[in-house]
């Protein structure tokens, strides 16, 4: 079986951590694991699998996140996964949205732990790769403590080893789903008592983590960190994280040789029929907080949209930011003189 050291993983998040995005990230991070965007076991069994599940090599470590509730479809979107080259396969068991809801996917799944076990078993009698789960604290009333001690060890006793703990309960009724990632309170010290009762699991925590020294916080006391939106809007974060949590030396590559190495990858997307903005959406937070970094993202954001964009678009974003760099260290310099 696959090992992976998932000490920092970038969480799976809908419309955002797609194949384009995940190439990018790879190229500031080498150890950290990326998932996908949820794919639901319909969209594998009855749509497009091929354009669902293409990846680049270069991606990996690599996990897939399903939504689903059907142990067969499971098993045979598992084994799909499998086949594609994926070191992972994940189970969505915290998306509170209404849509997944009403397919007994996501969140709701909390309240039928023995379903998500029988899910969970499937899975694993398919594959050879790690089967894991993410989850919720709870969901609605369902918060107890007890209630999750019930859901993991129900859960474990299928022989899956590793469990993505989003430390927030989810509100099925009344909130959105962003509103489900920002209202109901992150609790981690409930993450930190199921390692404590569970020491022999991989315990992963989720949820609201923005900083290198908050995630070597939380692995004084779990196995790994996943961080989810700060990953991506503010993707320059990654470039700690080889040397802060997996001991290696970190990316020789600066920002603007991130982009450099973009470049080829975008030019063979455009000429597959790829959109520009499709995969420069992605790249926009790499100068946050730097001067040049809003001229960068305005001027991506005005471009890269316009039929027949080309990479002459990244590549005259680029010298905005040369330009007001080079701007700023020289009133830096007149200043100290």
């Amino acid at each position: 079986m696959t090992h992976l050291s998932r000490k920092f993983c970038v969480a799976p998040m809908l419309d955002w951590t797609d194949r384009h995005y995940r190439y990018f990230a790879r190229l500031i991070s080498k150890h950290a694991v990326l998932y996908t965007e949820m794919i639901t076991t319909g969209a594998l069994i009855h749509g497009d699998r091929e354009r669902y599940l293409q990846f680049n090599t270069q991606e990996s470590p690599l996990a897939l996140q399903l939504g689903g509730s059907h142990p067969k479809e499971l098993a045979i979107c598992a084994k799909m996964a499998e086949e594609m080259g994926y070191d992972e396969v994940n189970l969505n068991v915290g998306c509170p949205s209404d849509r997944v809801q009403n397919n007994m996917i996501g969140a709701c799944l909390m309240g039928h732990p023995e379903l998500v076990a029988d899910c969970i078993d499937a899975m694993q009698q398919a594959v050879s790769i790690p089967v894991t789960v993410k989850h919720r604290i709870g969901i609605d009333d369902q918060d107890s403590y007890a209630e999750l001690h019930h859901f993991v060890k129900t859960i474990a006793a299928t022989g899956c080893s590793t469990f993505i703990v989003h430390a927030r309960k989810a509100i099925l009724q009344g909130l959105s789903p962003k509103e489900n990632r920002e209202i109901p309170p992150l609790k981690y010290d409930v993450a930190y008592q199921l390692k404590k009762d569970f020491p022999e699991l991989e315990i992963i925590i989720n949820g609201g983590i923005k900083t290198i020294n908050e995630c070597l916080e939380h692995v004084n006391h779990l196995d790994g960190v996943m961080v989810g939106r700060e990953a991506y809007q503010n993707p320059w974060l990654l470039n700690q994280v080889d040397q802060s949590l997996y001991g290696a030396p970190d990316s020789t590559l600066s920002r603007h040789q991130v982009l450099e190495e973009m470049i080829p990858y975008i030019e063979e997307e455009l000429n597959n029929g790829t959109y520009l903005g499709h995969i420069t959406r992605h790249i926009l937070g790499i100068f946050h907080s730097m001067p040049g970094g809003r001229k960068f993202r305005r001027y991506i954001s005005e471009n890269a949209h316009k039929p027949g964009a080309t990479i002459d678009v990244l590549k005259n974003a680029i010298k905005l930011v040369t330009q007001e760099q080079a701007a700023a260290l020289e009133a830096r310099a007149t200043n100290h003189n």
